[in-house]
């Protein structure tokens, strides 16, 4: 039987990818920290996933199983595995890199010589690139040739909203939007590409990290950041007050601008990707609050992120951007107690001129461009 490793047993990992893995025909063993996920994996070998869109089904993923992921018999599955996903979070990559090495050099040692891809499937650009580099820390010369020769990973953008669960006594139990997109970039493969449900090849992936990141995640963040100023609590509540909508509507129009000219997007096509991401704003099962999705502003205006990349984007074509403009001076109004890099950002803005404090967190130098945030900021 074909074997695939999911790094993380969290929700993405069981409700998205691990899900997928089944589906294809593989045994998934799935490995965590979480010692009560992993055991419940190993005791019942399978779980419901929820999927909610219009409606609302139950989908059972079976064939899986749990093992820690300081188990050292997780070292044997790696160097068996044909396929091994993570969903584990930026940040752990650099921790998992250690074991993913020693089982890297296990399987050397048996003289495996079949292809084995490692896909990271984070919210990070070039994620199995990076993860690749951390590998290559703890492994020799001899292990480096190997892993040219014979382990791909393919880099790949994805897209879920996981909503929280009420209350369950079933701790595997996991629910997921309808909506879901996980492109692979197919030029990075080892050997054959395993044929899995739901994986979209490309060989532009760069173009659907920024159609992501231009759509959901600058549309999501206006959303949020001026439904807390009009006094919502949801991201559902928010996005059906119509000004708000028609605001994160033409916003995602503005930064679509920039793709369709950057990427060579079909127009109409964008557009109806446009009103399927308003769409899963609306969905009634996905009670995300606006605080949660405006957390870490700071980030968020940063230069290089989801707000001030494609503002830039329209300053490098010549396009318009008011709305885009609004959706970040909402940001700079961002106010949430219990989030550092908002209290951080509301005292830059008591302490300093509020055109300083534009520059300084979003590394904009074109003078007109921030004061017409700082207009924006001012009147709201």
């Amino acid at each position: 039987m074909k074997i695939a490793i999911q790094f993380g047993a969290g929700n993405i990992g069981r409700g998205f990818i691990g899900k997928l893995l089944s589906q294809s025909g593989y045994k998934v063993y799935f490995t965590d920290i979480n010692e009560s996920i992993i055991n419940e994996m190993k005791n019942k070998n399978q779980y419901i996933v929820e999927i909610v869109g219009e409606k609302k089904e139950e989908n059972i993923v079976k064939n899986i199983d749990g093992v820690l992921s300081n188990d050292k018999s997780l070292i044997d599955i790696i160097a068996e595995a044909e396929i091994i996903t993570t969903a584990v979070g930026p940040t752990v990559l650099s921790i998992i890199a250690k074991t993913l090495a020693e089982g890297i050099e296990k399987r050397k040692a048996l003289g495996n010589t079949s292809f084995l891809n490692i896909i990271a499937c984070e919210n990070m650009i070039k994620a199995s690139t990076f993860l690749k580099e951390e590998i290559e820390k703890y492994i020799s010369n001899d292990t480096a040739e190997f892993i040219e020769k014979y382990i791909g990973f393919p880099n790949s953008a994805v897209d879920r909203i996981v909503p929280p669960m009420e209350d369950s006594t079933d701790l595997l139990r996991v629910r997921v939007e309808e909506f879901k997109e996980w492109i692979v970039d197919k030029t990075l493969f080892k050997g054959t590409i395993p044929e899995i449900e739901g994986m979209q090849l490309t060989n532009n992936l760069m173009a659907f990290v920024e159609r992501k990141l231009f759509t959901l995640n600058t549309g999501h963040a206006i959303t949020a950041y001026i439904g807390v100023l009009k006094g919502y609590k949801t991201i559902k509540e928010s996005i059906e007050n119509e000004e708000i909508q028609n605001i994160v509507k033409n916003a995602m129009k503005e930064s679509g601008e920039v793709l369709i000219k950057r990427y060579g997007f079909e127009r109409e096509k964008h557009y109806k990707y446009i009103d399927k991401i308003l769409n899963r704003f609306k969905n009634p099962y996905l009670k995300d609050e606006v605080k949660r999705v405006g957390r870490q502003p700071l980030r968020k205006l940063s230069f290089n992120d989801r707000l001030i990349k494609p503002l830039r984007g329209t300053l490098e074509y010549g396009t318009s951007n008011e709305n885009l403009i609004y959706g970040i001076a909402a940001a700079l109004k961002y106010e949430n107690a219990e989030d550092e890099q908002a209290k951080e950002l509301q005292e830059k803005i008591a302490a300093n001129n509020i055109k300083d404090v534009i520059k300084e967190i979003t590394s904009l130098e074109e003078e007109i461009i921030v004061e017409k945030i700082a207009a924006k900021y001012l009147s709201l």
